[in-house]
């Protein structure tokens, strides 16, 4: 129960007698979270310490958990090296925020083309508003 106190307390320290959001992964659900709730709701004497949990899916390398111990992980600026931050940003909108999400080639290949449909509408869209603004201005 060690890291349960650590993180309540640290926690505590910082948001006071109540925390409206505690987040981490699925795997935290029980028992850490529900420790942590034991544990601070006992020294506030309250009934509900936290308001909401936000428990997100594990990112995957390679169909393994991301994990240092495994040594199959990835740092935000290798991934930064080889995709842009917003082709990123679509893999993660590609899942759903408490599923399981994998990093590899093919899903960061499917993001960056699903990246590339968004940019491709947005200069069409962007040159069929133009084109409407300047025969608006032509028929004033």
């Amino acid at each position: 129960p060690g890291w349960h106190i650590e993180c309540s307390a640290m926690a505590s320290d910082v948001l006071g007698d109540q925390v409206d959001l505690n987040s981490g992964g699925s795997d935290l659900k029980f028992p850490h979270h529900e420790n942590q709730m034991a544990q601070a709701e006992a020294h506030f004497d309250c009934c509900s310490w936290v308001n909401y949990f936000l428990h997100s899916g594990h990112l995957s390398i390679d169909g393994l958990k991301m994990s240092k111990s495994l040594k199959n992980f990835i740092t935000v600026r290798e991934a930064l090296s080889k995709y842009s931050a917003r082709q990123i940003r679509f893999l993660f909108l590609l899942h759903r925020y408490n599923e399981p999400m994998e990093y590899s080639e093919n899903t960061m290949g499917a993001a960056a083309d699903l990246e590339r449909r968004f940019a491709a509408f947005d200069t069409s869209l962007g040159a069929r508003i133009a084109e409407a603004e300047a025969a608006a201005a032509a028929a004033a």
